[in-house]
């Protein structure tokens, strides 16, 4: 499956925009239907994060 960024309208930009200012963060708006968070162990986290380490990446991990 492929996914892309949402393409999202000037108002909503706007609302992540202060968002993020007020968090301090950087936030990446993805679509895609029936998406939950995955349920990972201390384990399968490390090898994720060693492998973004690698690779130069940041590794989103969800559940469909």
């Amino acid at each position: 499956m492929l996914w892309s960024y949402s393409k999202i309208d000037e108002a909503k930009v706007k609302t992540i925009e202060e968002l993020e200012k007020k968090l301090g963060v950087t936030l990446l708006a993805f679509s895609e239907q029936d998406i939950k968070n995955a349920e990972l162990t201390s384990d399968d986290l490390e090898q994720i994060k060693t492998i973004e380490g690698e690779l130069g990446l940041s590794l989103v991990a969800v559940k469909m």
